[in-house]
């Protein structure tokens, strides 16, 4: 572990990341909650999710993107162009024409930035880690994730609850460009080291378009197809759980209510992620079924108890096999896939996943202006369960290794991917 702080680019990495997901942590949560307040229906909040959601849905078309463009640009540009758009939220309101239709329409460009930011950042570890190293840094990068996430979004609850919303975006934004001095300063590739001849608009594309057949032929032809089926419906739920959160909080007392619950739920994954590597000595096959039946569990119960602090506490408890198992396959897919191939394995798996979260958020929220928040949000926990269904009845699921033990084949990858893994240490 020392290591890794010895190692300069992984650390002005892993603060960049940090710096940066303060940032997201505070615009999301002050967005969803600016969105319920301008709107007033449990609708728009759920609308905003489903605009939110829908570009990680797509990021599979930021694949071969990823995979071509230099780390560093796409890092330090990202987090510029984010800052600017952030901006526009306080200046609209210190003009006078600040809408929820502004905010809806800046949600998803934020949102569809970041689908180029974060595929970096997890490209940019093969770079410059050992394979050895790679749980250890994902780990410590699922730590910046959630631990910021656990931290501010209580924070910007409360500050919410205290400044409002558009008081706290001119600070959101200065985080954005302080990440970008953060990431200039990474010695990873700024531009391609050979030059290559310019090619023409329609190779490109049609580049483009192999590359983009590619990542998904390499997905749904392996094993990693089959557990996308309790992925989706699986996320379908979450995002509809996110979606009535505002109004949830809103029901239970505020916006501290609500930054409170979305805090709960930074713990439970931070908890997930810290404790990968003791969840890593298991089977995978056999502990998600018995870890995502846990979580299913304890979310539904969260709904039915009080006080609201042990509610919330046990919606907590729901995420630990989220953050657990989100680093482990992290980890995995960088071991296993060849770096050059990696970005559109992840963004088409990521993709996937995510593409009913933007849905389930648009369900979510219709149904808790229909119905009680409360209601809709304990049938969402069910979702949970749908991962445990999957996998049990799933013999290739259910038999899976640790995850160190895990190769190609085990995702039924074609061979060759392992003779043509390349990476590099800087």
């Amino acid at each position: 572990m020392n290591l890794l702080w010895t190692n300069r680019n992984f650390l002005l990495l892993f603060i960049g990341r940090i710096v940066t997901n303060i940032g997201d942590s505070i615009y999301y949560v002050a967005a969803m909650w600016l969105v319920y307040d301008l709107g007033g229906s449990a609708f728009y909040s759920g609308l905003a999710g489903f605009l939110t959601l829908l570009p990680t849905a797509l990021q599979f078309f930021t694949g071969p993107f990823v995979d071509k463009w230099p780390i560093k640009k796409v890092l330090v540009f990202t987090q510029l162009l984010q800052c600017l758009l952030i901006l526009i939220i306080p200046m609209a309101h210190w003009l006078g024409f600040l809408t929820v239709h502004l905010i809806l329409i800046i949600m998803p460009l934020v949102a569809f930035i970041e689908q180029f930011a974060y595929p970096s950042q997890t490209k940019a570890l093969v770079h410059i880690l050992s394979r050895q190293q790679l749980v250890k840094g994902n780990s410590l990068f699922a730590f910046a994730y959630q631990g910021i996430d656990l931290l501010f979004n209580a924070v910007s609850g409360i500050l919410v609850a205290i400044v409002g919303a558009v008081s706290l975006y001119l600070a959101d934004s200065m985080t954005f460009a302080l990440a970008a001095l953060l990431f200039t300063m990474c010695k990873l590739p700024w531009a391609e080291e050979k030059k290559k001849e310019k090619a023409s608009i329609k190779q490109t594309f049609l580049d483009y378009k192999t590359e983009l057949k590619q990542g998904f032929s390499l997905v749904f032809r392996s094993l990693l197809a089959s557990f996308l089926i309790g992925s989706v419906v699986c996320n379908f739920a979450i995002g509809a759980g996110l979606a009535v959160l505002p109004s949830l909080g809103a029901e239970l007392g505020g916006a501290e209510i609500y930054g409170f619950y979305l805090a709960a739920m930074s713990t439970g994954s931070l908890l997930g992620a810290l404790t990968s590597t003791f969840f890593g000595r298991f089977p995978v096959g056999k502990l998600s079924i018995l870890t995502f039946f846990f979580g299913s569990c304890c979310w539904v119960a969260s709904t039915f108890l009080s006080p609201v602090l042990l509610g919330a506490v046990l919606f907590g408890l729901a995420w630990v096999p989220v953050g657990a198992t989100n680093v482990l396959f992290a980890a995995v897919m960088q071991s296993v896939v060849p770096l050059h191939l990696l970005g559109r394995v992840n963004t088409v798996s990521r993709s996937m996943s995510a593409s009913a979260m933007p849905i389930g958020s648009l369900a979510g929220g219709y149904l808790a202006s229909a119905f009680s928040p409360s209601l809709i949000f304990s049938c969402a926990g069910v979702g949970l369960l749908i991962v445990t269904i999957v996998w049990l009845c799933h013999s290739g699921l259910r038999q899976l290794p640790k995850s160190d033990e895990m190769t190609a084949e085990t995702f039924d990858l074609p061979t060759d991917m392992k003779e043509n893994r390349a990476g590099s240490n800087l």
